[in-house]
């Protein structure tokens, strides 16, 4: 006899593809023809690149507008809306994955334009005006915009099972009316090297640029993601397993109602998700918080979803878990 596995099919496709590649297109699209509109009033050569001193290598007006909109947008849009539609059974998959579609279309669309506006009506390339407070403004603009996707993106809608948790998983002795919770910090590895590498750019930014305000501005841009991405605390309790971050959001939540086994087991970043911090694996749609290697509490939830957090004490954690979501499923 042949067992036949079905795999839930994966929830929001259509608002998926309109924020991964609608949205994207429309802007990437949109800033094409706005360049198009300008391109008699553009230098020939255009200036392609800037440094310390200005522009400092001239190129096409291809090479300034259409490889970046017509082939950098694109490419990255399609991995997202790929993996997002056919691994994003879990909302933070769609919503990273949105993200991050946006973030790029926003911010190579908002540079180009910027490329564009700086060289208008000048006589030649090499007197092309600086770009550097408009590329922030454009990556500011870019990661807000990002933010406000992820928040709009569609979340999961609770999927219960009743099903019992198998027998070899981790549990804790407690009485029946007996109530517990568990909470640890976990910060991100290698955060002080992090931070160093953040002031050293922003510094370097002021003196090659002598703007001073432009490099403030980057430094505030960069410190929301390190605040809000490298520092969580994992509570576990009579609601399931919760991640917040230090500002409080994101915050992932895992139910008991939809905790199907739990175990731990130790976990590689870098292998498994192909990098630290709140991710999605491309090859298997498991989610996470691997802030660092080690112990990690692997959950298997209802819908196909796997959630993975890199913690200490992660066996009393995944215990009281188990544990819980057991009691939860024991008629009144």
């Amino acid at each position: 006899m042949t067992t036949t596995t079905t795999h839930p099919r994966v929830p929001h496709r259509v608002a998926t593809s309109i924020w991964t590649l609608a949205v994207p297109g429309a802007v990437a699209l949109g800033t094409a023809l706005w360049a198009l509109s300008v391109r008699p009033r553009l230098p020939e050569p255009v200036a392609v690149h800037w440094g310390p001193q200005g522009a400092d290598a001239a190129g096409s007006f291809v090479e300034l507008v259409a490889l970046p909109l017509a082939l950098i947008v694109p490419v990255i849009a399609l991995g997202m809306w790929a993996l997002a539609f056919f691994l994003g059974h879990a909302a933070l998959t769609r919503r990273l994955a949105s993200a991050v579609s946006v973030w790029t279309a926003v911010m190579i669309s908002g540079t180009t334009a910027v490329t564009v506006a700086v060289q208008l009506d000048v006589p030649e390339w090499t007197a092309a005006r600086d770009m550097g407070t408009g590329a922030v403004l454009a990556a500011l603009a870019a990661t807000v915009l990002a933010a406000l996707v992820a928040w709009l993106a569609p979340g999961d809608a609770l999927q219960p099972t009743s099903k019992p948790l198998p027998e070899g998983s981790p549990r804790l002795e407690l009485a029946e009316s007996e109530l517990a919770s568990w909470s640890r910090p976990v910060q991100q590895a290698g955060l002080g090297w992090l931070t160093a590498l953040i002031l050293a750019l922003c510094a370097v930014l002021g003196l090659s640029t002598r703007s001073w305000a432009m490099a403030l501005l980057l430094a505030v841009a960069l410190s929301i993601p390190l605040l809000g991405l490298t520092a969580f605390t994992v509570t576990v309790d009579r609601r399931g397993l919760t991640v917040t971050s230090r500002l409080g959001r994101p915050r992932l939540h895992v139910p008991l109602e939809e905790v199907e086994s739990v175990e731990v087991r130790e976990l590689n970043p870098l292998r498994e998700f192909g990098g630290w911090g709140v991710r999605t694996s491309v090859a298997t749609g498991a989610t996470g918080v691997v802030l660092r290697s080690g112990e990690a509490i692997e959950i298997h939830r209802t819908g196909g979803r796997r959630f993975l957090v890199t913690v200490d004490d992660a066996a009393t954690g995944a215990a009281l878990l188990a544990t819980l979501a057991e009691r939860d499923r024991r008629p009144a």
